[in-house]
């Protein structure tokens, strides 16, 4: 949550932020996100293949 607020403080604030700053952060939350679906998509295919097993055919 503390660096919720402080990403919202970041971007809040009035000192002249330029629009590369702003593309910046977007490309950085855009590689994490796309980092986190990657190791979870091993994960998320497993769990659907038990549960198609389990399914009655």
């Amino acid at each position: 949550m503390r660096m919720i607020a402080r990403l919202h403080l970041f971007l809040m604030r009035d000192e002249g932020q330029t629009m590369a700053e702003y593309g910046v952060v977007l490309a950085v939350i855009t590689v994490l996100t796309v980092g986190v679906f990657t190791l979870l998509s091993g994960g998320i295919t497993t769990a659907i293949n038990k549960v198609i097993a389990v399914l009655p055919k």
